[in-house]
């Protein structure tokens, strides 16, 4: 599937060295006013080539808006959208064109579609995130009229754990670059303003959306929301979020009750591997199962973190707004 969401939809197309990253929106709700240098801003938060933490790969990513918008406003209809890419260094992956890389989608793309665009990984790779970035920021700016605020950081790289991303953890990924290693970590993410009563009961619950919205995202192992795995060493008794005339006591739940939202912050966190791209030799084998040994080329990230925390938020824009617009017709 290339396609996210329900009612607020997002379909995504492109490659990594295609000419553009782009996709179409549908269900955005009309009389958005459309702010794009908020939209510009929430890209140049994951463009590449951002400082000596990140890929060398310098592109603006300048999005260019097709449909959708007049005057300055959403109409309701569908948003059409690109994203050129502009500074492709194909040449860097042919020597990939017939190997596998260790722990990337080479072997199983190849294996489910008997073909696969080798150049920085093509449809796999984490260049096609553009266009949840930017049907991220027009889903807040929907979200913005109804109060709802989304807010993620870094919270863990390796070992070290901390309150974004420190200077422990940028030293730490610059000696695993140096090293032609790389690194995983924790990204936290708190919604505020949600409404009570958003999500399903059943097969659409809040959480359940909000973790397939962020497992769907490259290099993503994985999720927990309120007190999460650290609830397991909790009794029921001390878990349970309270109530009093007041409101909640806790928020253990972190803001979702039976798979809908109880009008509490809802937190949640995704954990990130490190990234397979090494820049040193390692074992594998070719398209005809010989073995032989890789080191690869080109320019890549040494930790995905840094430039994942707007994907994140973006990811649960999308969520938030598809799961309220959906809870719009349970009620009169």
């Amino acid at each position: 599937m290339n396609t996210f969401g329900t009612i607020y939809r997002l379909t995504s197309f492109g490659e990594s060295h295609g000419p553009a990253i782009g996709g179409v929106i549908d269900g955005m709700p009309a009389g958005i006013e459309v702010d794009m240098d908020f939209i510009q801003s929430e890209l140049a938060r994951r463009r590449p080539g951002q400082s000596d933490l990140t890929t060398s790969r310098k592109e603006m990513d300048e999005v260019e808006i097709l449909s959708g918008v007049f005057e300055g406003k959403t109409t309701g209809t569908p948003i059409g959208f690109i994203v050129r890419n502009t500074n492709q260094h194909s040449s860097d992956y042919e020597d990939l064109r017939n190997v596998f890389r260790p722990s990337h989608a080479d072997y199983t793309y190849h294996m489910k579609y008997g073909i696969r665009d080798h150049r920085g990984g093509g449809r796999s790779s984490a260049r096609i995130t553009i266009s949840r970035v930017v049907a991220g920021a027009f889903a807040k700016l929907a979200l913005k009229q109804i109060g709802v605020e989304i807010t993620a950081r870094i919270t863990q790289v390796g070992d070290i754990v901390g309150e974004g991303l420190t200077p422990e953890m940028e030293n730490l990924i610059r000696q695993v670059k140096a090293d032609g290693d790389t690194i995983g970590g924790i990204i936290t993410c708190n919604i505020q303003g949600c409404p009570v009563g958003v999500g399903e009961p059943e097969f659409g619950k809040l959480h359940q959306q909000l973790a397939s919205a962020m497992m769907s995202i490259n290099a993503a192992h994985g999720f927990d929301y309120g007190a999460g795995f650290g609830g397991l060493h909790l009794k029921g008794s001390e878990q349970n979020d309270i109530m009093t005339p007041d409101g909640f006591k806790t928020n253990n739940s972190g803001g979702i009750q039976g798979g809908i939202s109880n009008g509490e912050d809802i937190y949640f966190r995704v954990a990130f591997k490190p990234i397979p791209t090494q820049l040193r030799e390692q074992e594998t084998v070719d398209a005809d199962n010989n073995p032989t040994t890789l080191k690869v080329k080109g320019r890549h990230d040494p930790c995905v973190l840094p430039r994942a925390v707007p994907i994140v938020e973006a990811m649960a824009a999308i969520t938030i707004l598809d799961s309220y617009l959906l809870s719009k017709t349970t009620r009169i």
